[in-house]
């Protein structure tokens, strides 16, 4: 077959033809801008309905719990029973907040896998399953769950116009991650950041325009329907150099060895009282979830209701100084309470309940700073926490200021954020989702190689050796994936 390449027309004006044949012009990148701008304003649309109806089911609670504060005694660890018994099958991959599970798919580009976290259904039963938790007072956000659905409307669009190639199909997961966490908060410099710094865990410069482009898009389609708002309203703080500053090193330290804390808590380490409770998980999913229920609702009772849901309420009444905000063991029963929440192995994510322990914290942490504006400590509270938990300093900063439309604070939120990581690190040196994907990596590698031997004889070991995929070691405990443990237990989105 002849090979060589077909004349080119010529053309009586050169410059002309030499506009048109350049790459801007196209027809498969147009394809692709055209696929990205659809996929943008899908996922602005998914976002701001799953806000919607997240509000809706947590005010449905409320109602029930009108009827009698002893009903979540009964209907939370049913519910939570039923998610478990739900997500033990194909919709396994629901599970948690989801972003796990978009920095695992791209960190492995196998088609098969790809698409048993991040198809259409799964969306789908991410948001509908999430929805019904809140209706029962779980302790969870819809933030993380909004990037899982936003990169799996990104995979999915994208494979149905024909862009299938495994790098290309990553940039359209880290674009549909980064649109869904922009378009959660509203926050789009926040999206940028979270994809370079948590998603993708590097930059790279073809990433850039996609990510600008889907996060703009779909900025701009929030901003027209939901309009120019502050998730948390404008907060007018600011924190004067002087004696204020022990607010900081306040805040970062005790904010982030919580934080830290808590990522210690929900990772479940395969060594120690933790291991325990994580094998208890893996053998009886659905009469654990149920116990994590009842624990949640004794919870609630014990903190007169206000630890249920996002903490959203809680945490903007805090923040704005409103005349009814919770008590001052707020933070610290929210912090339980998202613990036995994620425990359960529900979905639903952790950042709205993270910020809502940072507010609870910052108002615990007040009380000893009685010359620092309350508003200040606040925001440093919640941004440091949330710096703790995921490990992932920059974003925090940045949603932080994003979210309360504050830009007075932003040295001291950042040098908050910093101190918390480095403090949160004693606990968890892993940031927690990157821990969760790195094990959802190492179990994908052990049945991998289960299922193609790497030695096709026995006449060259080392051979074999060289190509059998090793034990992988999570970095945040330097512990041994153990290889003999039940494959049907540990699956992918098990880690949440």
């Amino acid at each position: 077959m002849d090979d060589s390449p077909e004349p080119v027309a010529t053309s009586s004006n050169p410059r002309l033809q030499a506009l048109l044949g350049h790459e801007f012009f196209a027809p498969h990148q147009w394809k692709r801008r055209l696929v990205l701008w659809v996929g943008a304003v899908l996922v602005a649309l998914a976002a701001i309905l799953f806000a919607k109806a997240s509000v809706w089911s947590y005010h449905l609670f409320l109602r029930i719990l009108a009827f009698g504060v002893w009903i979540p005694l009964i209907l939370t660890p049913l519910v939570f029973g039923l998610l478990a018994w739900v997500t033990e099958g194909r919709l396994r991959a629901t599970r948690g907040s989801g972003i796990p599970q978009v920095i695992g798919t791209l960190h492995i580009e196998d088609e098969g896998f790809r698409a048993r976290m991040l198809s259409l259904p799964i969306a789908v039963g991410k948001m509908v399953l999430t929805l019904i938790s809140l209706a029962v007072g779980a302790s969870i956000g819809r933030e993380g769950p909004t990037v899982h659905v936003g990169a799996a409307l990104f995979y999915s669009i994208g494979r149905r116009f024909g862009f299938t190639d495994p790098k290309a199909a990553s940039r359209f997961i880290l674009a549909g991650g980064a649109a869904g966490i922009a378009a959660a908060f509203n926050t789009p410099l926040a999206g940028v950041v979270f994809a370079i710094e948590e998603l993708a865990g590097t930059f790279e410069h073809r990433f850039s325009g996609l990510l600008l482009t889907a996060v703009i898009i779909g900025g701009v389609v929030s901003l027209g329907i939901m309009g120019n708002y502050s998730y948390f309203g404008e907060v007018e703080a600011s924190l004067p150099l002087g004696r204020a500053w022990l607010a900081v090193l306040l805040t970062g330290a005790i904010c982030g060895l919580l934080g830290g804390l808590f990522a210690r808590l929900i990772l479940l380490s395969r060594h120690g009282p933790l291991a325990r409770i994580g094998r208890l998980r893996a053998r009886w999913p659905v009469p654990f979830a149920v116990g994590c229920g009842l624990a949640l609702a004794l919870l609630g009772l014990c903190s007169h209701n206000a630890i249920y849901g996002t903490g959203y309420d809680q945490a903007r009444a805090i923040v704005q100084d409103a005349v009814n905000t919770p008590g001052q063991s707020f933070g610290i029963a929210k912090l339980l309470a998202n613990v036995v929440s994620y425990w359960a192995g529900i979905p639903g994510g952790i950042f709205s309940p993270a910020l809502a322990v940072g507010a609870g914290l910052g108002q615990n942490i007040t009380q000893f700073l009685p010359d620092v504006p309350a508003a200040a400590v606040v925001l440093l509270g919640m941004s440091a926490y949330l710096a703790g938990v995921t490990g992932s300093p920059l974003t925090s900063a940045v949603i932080a200021m994003e979210l309360c439309d504050n830009q007075d604070m932003v040295i001291p939120i950042m040098a908050a954020c910093l101190l918390a990581r480095a403090a949160a690190s004693l606990f968890c040196p892993t940031p927690v989702y990157r821990d969760f994907a790195e094990r959802m990596v190492q179990d994908y590698e052990q049945r991998h190689a289960t299922r193609h031997p790497a030695a096709e004889s026995d006449d060259d070991a080392d051979d074999a050796d060289s190509e059998s995929t090793p034990v992988g070691r999570t970095s945040a405990f330097e512990e041994p994936a153990a290889p003999g443990e039940n494959a049907a237990r540990r699956q992918p989105s098990d880690t949440q």
